[in-house]
Order: structure tokens, then sequence, then C-alpha cells
């Protein structure tokens, strides 16, 4: 099929998650088949929590409205300009998706399909509702995709190459499943924040929104703090006050308190707020409703250090006090062209 049909099928798909937000859902006449979907989606946005406990209205929808400003015909014809699609040959890729955010493995399935070739699904099952939605919408929109996507409950068979993400313990599982296929193989990374001590109570308050958007269980959450020598946390606990609503989830509740105690009791100390835990530690992956911190005396040996073990990392966030740091409060909200760890995704799917 043509490529400008797929091209045009993720656009409306945009204009059709642009029409759902928070404050307040509002149906467009120009968006196509709303008569078929609009309601629908609406029905199963104000269901995601019962389908996982995480996926609260107000995550979903940040996810959802993430997705509108992402599918712009600006935006995939600033990313995909970039590609020459025209010696691909439609190959049929697998899929093994996340479920810890909602609508994780999206970038994925967007990719497979904007490069000319099938995708075969096995979606998580803390997420299975939203992504069969949206690809019902653009088979809907352009038919000939239903020759492109499929899914399955079962194991990936009859596929030519994958892209699988999972935790360390299954990554090594994927690459000898998956050793004589194409693969992008996805382990666990966290991300990691810089401060120097002169930032604003506005870039503090926008780091909280690195650490709590989706309380915290995202790869491009920040789950460290790198500090220099004799920080004081005063106004970074200051900062962070706004979002303390967190603790009221009761699935967060649960972890801020049985994490809190596992560290009492190990005899850990701690800076504690009431919703969050900050702990000294040299590990990058922090447990949730906690962060973990290190100080620093030298900026250029972090740097070393982090280029080390860049492996280990998703993002790092700073007053660009790094190259190629993200701003504060912008992890969450990446780009088309930002591809997870640093992996030109659709540079494999050319390839292959």
């Amino acid at each position: 099929m043509l490529q400008k049909s797929k091209f045009t099928a993720f656009v409306e798909l945009g204009k059709f998650l642009a029409q759902f937000s928070l404050n307040k859902n509002q149906p467009q006449e120009t968006v196509l088949l709303n008569d078929r979907f609009y309601t629908s989606f609406e029905e199963l946005l104000a269901l995601s929590q019962s389908h996982n406990g995480w996926f609260t209205k107000e995550q979903v929808y940040f996810a959802v409205q993430s997705w509108a400003e992402a599918l712009t015909e600006e935006n995939l014809t600033k990313w995909l300009s970039n590609y020459d699609f025209s010696n691909v040959q439609p190959k049929r890729v697998g899929l093994i998706l996340a479920g810890n955010i909602p609508l994780v493995g999206f970038h994925d399935f967007l990719c497979v399909l904007i490069s000319g070739h099938k995708v075969l699904v096995k979606t998580s099952s803390n997420d299975q509702h939203l992504i069969k939605f949206l690809a019902n919408y653009l088979t809907s929109v352009e038919e000939d995709l239903n020759d492109f996507i499929s899914f399955t409950e079962d194991k990936l068979e009859g596929f030519d190459a994958v892209i699988a993400t999972g935790s360390n313990n299954t990554a090594r599982y994927f690459e000898y499943y998956f050793k004589d296929k194409p693969s992008i193989i996805r382990k666990n990374r966290n991300s990691v924040a810089i401060l120097n001590g002169v930032e604003t109570h506005e870039d503090l308050v926008n780091l909280g929104e690195d650490i709590f958007r989706y309380f915290g269980l995202g790869c491009r959450n920040v789950s460290k703090l790198f500090v220099p020598k004799g920080y004081r946390f005063d106004a970074f606990f200051q900062a962070i006050f706004e979002y303390q609503e967190v603790i009221h989830y009761e699935k967060y509740a649960n972890n801020y308190d049985y994490n809190k105690a596992v560290f009492l009791m190990s005899n850990f100390k701690l800076l504690d707020n009431g919703f969050l835990t900050l702990k000294e530690d040299s590990s990058y992956s922090s447990p949730i409703s906690s962060v973990f911190y290190e100080f620093y005396e030298s900026l250029s040996e972090l740097k070393v250090r982090l280029e080390n073990n860049k492996d280990q990392i998703q993002c790092i966030v700073s007053n660009d006090l790094i190259e190629n740091s993200i701003a504060f409060g912008q992890t969450q909200k990446p780009q088309l062209w930002d591809y997870a760890d640093n992996v030109d995704t659709l540079e494999f799917l050319i390839s292959i």
C-alpha cells in the first residue's frame, strides 16, 4: 500500500485523540468516524483503571494527549523526512510490548507500520485494550491496513524480525529465543537528574513531573538524583509538595508504606516528606515512591561515569550541565524522533 495512505491514517488518528482531554472531551465534526468510535473510546478511557490499577484517569489522558500532540502532519513529516523507505520489502515484525505505562509500545507499532512492514503484536496483559482500539480505528480509516496489523495472545510465530521489551531477566530469554532473527531487545533502564544547587523553584517543580508522572513506573521517569557535595534538599521538598496528592492513590500509598518500612527495618538513613523517600544509594533503579541520590564532587568525573553506564540510563535531566540532557519536566514528552535506548528503530526496520 502507499506510504501516503499510512501517513494520512496516523494523522487522522492524531486528530481523533485530540478530542479527549482530562478537563473536557469535545467531539469535532471534522474528525473521521466519530459516529463509530468517539463514545466507545470515552467508555474505554473510563474503564482503564479497572483494567490496570495504575492507569488512573489522569495518567491515561496524559498519554492520549501526548500522542495527539505527536501525531500531527508537521511532526510526522519532520520525522520521516530523514529516511528513505523506497527499498523496503515488507516483512512481518513481531512486537512484544511492555505494559508499565499507557500505550508504552505504540511508538514501535507506529514505526513498523510507517516503514512499510507488517506488525504482529503480543500485548502485555497490563495494557491490552488501548492499542487494540487505536489499531481498529486505523484500519477503519484505511482498510488496507487490515493486511498489515495482527495481534496474538500466543507465542510469536511466523515473523521475520522482532522488537521485544522486558526486564533484564526476560531480555536474556529474548536474546536466546530470537538469536536467529534481526532484533531489538530492550532491557531495564532508568533516568537520572543532575542538580547543581542553583535550580529555580520552577525547575524543581518540573523535576517533580519527571519523578511522579505515571507514578514513576516508566523508564523515562527520574529515579536517581546526582547533587553536589553538601546539597540541602529543602528547596527540592518545597517544590515537589505540589505532587502530594499522589499519596491518595492506594497502589502508590501501599508501595510508599512498604518500601519505607523495608528501608527503616534495614536501618537506612532516609529523607522523607510523607509521600516520597530519598535514600543515598549508588544504584540507578529505585523502588516506587522512592528516589535515590548520590553526591558528586566533579561534574567532569560524573560525565565519565554516566557515559560508562549509558546502557543503564534512558534520559539525563539537567539545566544543560551535560551534553544532550533533557530540560526539567520534559522526560515524558518525547518527540517521534526520540528513540528508546537511543536505538533508531526506523533505521533497524529499513535494514531488515
